[in-house]
């Protein structure tokens, strides 16, 4: 049976036509919290690669928790932003070299891993680098509140400045593989080399900032070579910025696609000798459209901003933080407003569910929102006044849906 629209937010508290055939209680339910598919953690997320790669060199506090990988003495890690599963199996044509590994997927199984919630950058970047999930490393959204200064913190950005080491605790993978003897080195821009976010997920061994994809490449394969064992890292961003930017649909985003396949190509032409290359990506990305129907603005509705102190995280992965007391009002009215197309949870609700993995440390907690929405259909929370770069963009990612929450993890050995 089809259902009437939801009624615009100018139009909510006036009478609404219903259509013919159908009664005014003759709604979905919201979407069951149970109903979200939640990141594989602890056995095909992208937490458990690293420590599985560093286990297999031995390096002491690593788990081999991907069981379909094979050690390897070098191995390399090329993380692509924004190059997800979806998208390399829809562009064969484009990246005619990552769509023939995608058989090489995660030991050769075909399978891919899955982000972690949410499927955001520097939430991902985090899990990859520290080998642990969003609710130990504790940077569990784009932004999320300090419970310790009331203001909400951009984690990608790191605006307003927190102490690094307090606010991410844990060592990286990275500093345990130096630690234990490995060649640890991150290929990179430049520009990444000293910000808050490397130094919490990305830290250890040595730095190399290089500014074009095809200088990283080659360096990289350098680094493999440089010791018995080596752990290397490296990184291209601009796939993502065109995706945000333009869209997955675009031309633009096509041809970064296309250069980004023949950056994989040039990688894995130079392995030295007993190394695998991986690659993957910290999430997925889909355009959502530029009307009412897909983009539900906020700033803009009375009924969703009832209650609310601050507004975290992004336009499909929402952490919600209530004034003292609205917080069981906020969670009601959300779930009748939006639960139709975003499974939306209490905070509680969202870590029993395993959102944001099986164990929150006490520092992470207040961090979570009092009500966690995660977008399921192809819509965007957006907040046009207090958001409007992020508002605008063609591109998003953020929630548990395949096109956003799947990556590769593609295999080249020498």
């Amino acid at each position: 049976m089809s259902h009437p629209p939801r009624p615009a937010a100018h139009d909510r508290g006036r009478s609404v036509p219903i259509p013919s055939g159908s009664a005014p209680w003759d709604f979905p339910e919201p979407l069951a919290v149970g109903s979200a598919p939640v990141p594989e953690y602890g056995s095909g997320s992208l937490a458990d690669l690293l420590p599985t790669l560093a286990a297999g060199m031995g390096v002491p506090g690593t788990t081999a928790a991907i069981t379909e990988l094979a050690p390897a003495d070098r191995n390399c890690v090329f993380l692509i932003d924004g190059l997800g599963w979806e998208q390399i199996k829809a562009h064969p044509d484009e990246a005619p070299y990552l769509h023939a590994l995608l058989g090489s997927s995660r030991g050769g199984t075909g399978r891919p891993l899955t982000a972690g919630y949410p499927a955001t950058t520097a939430t991902s970047l985090a899990s990859v680098g520290t080998g642990l999930p969003p609710g130990a490393h504790g940077l569990p959204g784009y932004t999320v509140r300090n419970p310790a200064t009331g203001e909400l913190m951009n984690q990608l950005r790191w605006q307003p400045w927190t102490a690094p080491a307090v606010w991410q605790p844990y060592p990286t993978v990275f500093q345990l593989a130096h630690a234990a003897g490995v060649h640890a080195a991150q290929v990179s821009s430049p520009t990444f080399q000293n910000t808050p976010l490397t130094k919490v997920a990305l830290s250890g061994g040595t730095f190399h900032g290089r500014l074009t994809g095809e200088e990283r490449m080659d360096l990289a394969a350098e680094q493999l070579a440089a010791g018995d064992r080596s752990l290397v890292y490296t990184y291209y961003a601009e796939l993502d910025g065109a995706g945000h930017r333009y869209g997955v649909a675009s031309d633009t985003w096509r041809g970064q696609l296309m250069y980004v396949d023949r950056l994989v190509q040039r990688l894995a032409e130079q392995l030295p000798p007993r190394s695998a290359l991986y690659v993957t990506a910290d999430h997925g990305m889909i355009d959502v459209p530029f009307d009412e129907e897909h983009r539900i603005d906020f700033d803009a509705d009375w009924e969703l901003r009832a209650g609310v102190a601050l507004l975290g995280g992004e336009g499909r992965a929402r952490h919600v933080y209530a004034v003292p007391g609205a917080a069981d009002d906020v969670l009601t009215c959300w779930r009748e407003v939006l639960g139709e197309q975003f499974w939306v949870a209490s905070r509680e609700e969202a870590i029993a569910a395993g959102w944001f993995g099986p164990r929150i440390d006490d520092r992470v907690h207040g961090r979570l929102g009092d009500v966690v929405a995660a977008a399921r259909d192809d819509v965007l929370l957006i907040a046009s006044e207090r958001e409007p770069k992020e508002s605008s963009m063609v591109g998003n990612h953020g929630s548990m849906t395949p096109a956003e929450q799947l990556v590769p993890l593609l295999e080249v050995r020498s």
